[in-house]
């Protein structure tokens, strides 16, 4: 199998000092995370921002040998072999960008000072999920809208206002753009999403700040199945938020911020520890 990514993986990175990795959901690109934790680096200097676009996102391609996640899993670890090569790193994943995330994790837990999932996927053929409920629709401004761009709106959001429009469209509909749909339509999706194996297997343990960030009515990847992860790892946050689905960073994004920006702080605190032995 190929390893080289060079012709491969498009990203955008941003500062100096400690690497952090940063995943995208499935369908979009990486500016969907930029969009709302680029801002938390304003005063927060000492970091790396790493945005990667997954395969069949954004600018980065798919090749034909691609058909499985492991395959993307195994792109982006030859990404990160050649652009951190054995340095510590911190990771963050959103959605299907967060279930990538599990598998890095199980690859790379030794170099790891902070995971955090937003809305992850799980390793789960059957989701639990919440009833889809919308608790704010704007009808008016959704009947304006090209159809396309309407049923994704709708199939995200549970807050369906036009302030969350124009985030969407700014932030998440670009990417959409860019998406190689044959592809996520393939039989990658029904044959090929998930791993051969648990990357959260019962021996798992990280000790290092951690962060889950989970929607209430979140009827895409849901909330309950998560808890079983929790005891994996015994310096996490773990929020339920309520009022809001799938797309936290949108609908809660102050929230979100805060509590991302509680994470680094600790993580921050982690590496300070650690390197003073």
């Amino acid at each position: 199998m190929a390893s080289n990514w060079k012709d491969t993986i498009s990203y955008a990175s941003y500062g100096e000092g400690k690497p952090l990795v940063v995943l995208h959901a499935l369908g979009t690109d990486h500016r969907a995370m930029q969009a709302w934790m680029e801002p938390l680096f304003a005063n927060r200097p000492g970091w790396q921002r790493i945005y990667i676009d997954l395969p069949a996102h954004g600018h980065s391609h798919v090749k034909e040998w691609v058909t499985t996640s492991e395959d993307i899993l195994h792109v982006i670890l030859g990404f990160l072999d050649d652009f951190i090569p054995e340095k510590r790193f911190t990771l963050a994943g959103k959605s299907y960008g967060g279930y990538i995330a599990q598998g890095i994790y199980a690859k790379r837990k030794e170099l790891l000072d902070g995971f955090f999932l937003l809305a992850p996927a799980l390793h789960l053929q059957k989701r639990t999920l919440p009833d889809k409920t919308i608790l704010r629709q704007d009808e008016e401004m959704l009947h304006d809208l090209h159809p396309d761009i309407r049923t994704a709106f709708e199939t995200l959001m549970v807050v369906q206002t036009r302030e969350n429009l124009t985030r969407f469209l700014e932030e998440v509909q670009p990417g959409r753009l860019l998406a190689d749909r044959d592809f996520l339509t393939s039989e990658w999706r029904t044959k090929g999403y998930f791993f051969s194996l648990d990357p959260i297997d019962s021996t798992s343990l990280f000790t290092a700040p951690t962060l889950f960030l989970l929607g209430r009515q979140d009827a895409i990847c849901g909330y309950s199945d998560h808890w079983s992860m929790l005891e994996h790892f015994p310096h996490a946050t773990f929020s339920i938020l309520d009022s809001v689905g799938h797309m936290l960073e949108i609908e809660k994004r102050q929230l979100v911020q805060t509590l991302c920006g509680d994470w680094l702080d600790r993580v921050e605190h982690f590496v300070q520890k650690n390197s003073l032995g």
